[in-house]
């Protein structure tokens, strides 16, 4: 199984001293939050992307693709009646299925819970029939530039919309393309009731094409009490052919520290 990290842990670093950095603690692939490179990103210019992909590619780290798709931009909703506002919402997904393309990436993950919660009035089919909407005129873009699109379920905590593996499949099915395919997350997996990590990912592992790793304390695997063993133990033996990322949101460990430990650990409960 290949390890990879996301880019937003190291705030503030210069973009090669990350991939220098990820490289040497042993990672595979760097995944990359559009936030941290410029506000949208229809501003990263072709120049700017090329020395993107140079980094990496001069320190032999791969590019898994971009995650937190909508986070910090304005406009955009996936499941709003309004047309307009999801043709928007298409055009940016497009662009950043070209960046990711550009970048060297292929993995796209779609969580942005407050760009799909219910809004008042949309009831949850209709919802379902607006984010089918927007995907479906997605998925010819993202055959074009070889990228999958991963549909992350959330917890109830983040939005109402999507939260749990099997409501995730629904739309997956409904769009019914090979590019459209399932995102699993450890802390949006914990919150499913009547049901382990492990036994979701050992069931779902083959279907999905890329997955997230976090303790539910939001820092790295081996920071708090999640036994990341049997989860990726299930995750390897399910068939599931893609990457493993750490994703954290409480950075105050420190970037580097929390980096190591959640390899470290990683790879121990690969064993």
């Amino acid at each position: 199984m290949k390890f990879g990290i996301c880019n937003e842990l190291f705030e503030n670093w210069d973009f090669a001293d990350i991939c220098r950095t990820v490289k040497a603690i042993g990672y595979d692939g760097l995944e990359i939050a559009p936030f941290t490179l410029a506000p949208r990103i229809t501003d990263v210019s072709p120049a700017r992307k090329a020395e993107l992909f140079n980094a990496m590619a001069d320190e032999g780290i791969d590019c898994i693709g971009l995650h937190w798709l909508l986070a910090k931009t304005e406009g955009f909703y996936l499941t709003t009646p309004d047309k307009a506002v999801r043709d928007a919402t298409l055009d940016y997904l497009k662009a950043l299925a070209h960046a990711t393309a550009d970048l060297g990436g292929k993995i796209m993950v779609f969580g942005s819970p407050k760009q799909r919660d219910l809004l008042p009035g949309v009831g949850y089919e209709d919802a379902m029939g607006y984010a089918e909407d927007v995907f479906a005129r997605l998925v010819p873009t993202l055959a074009e530039r070889g990228v999958t699109l991963c549909l992350e379920p959330l917890a109830p905590s983040e939005t109402n919309f999507l939260n749990t593996i099997d409501q995730a499949n629904v739309l997956i099915d409904r769009i019914g393309h090979p590019n459209f395919r399932l995102h699993l997350d450890v802390k949006a997996q914990s919150a499913e009731t009547g049901t382990t990590v492990p036994e979701l990912w050992a069931k779902h592992g083959a279907a999905a094409r890329h997955a997230h790793a976090q303790d539910v304390n939001l820092k790295g695997p081996g920071m708090g009490d999640v036994d990341f063993r049997p989860i990726v133990q299930s995750l390897a033996s399910s068939g599931y052919p893609g990457y493993l990322s750490v994703e954290v949101f409480d950075f105050t460990p420190g970037a580097e520290n929390t980096a190591r430990i959640s390899l470290e650990t990683l790879k121990q409960a690969a064993l």
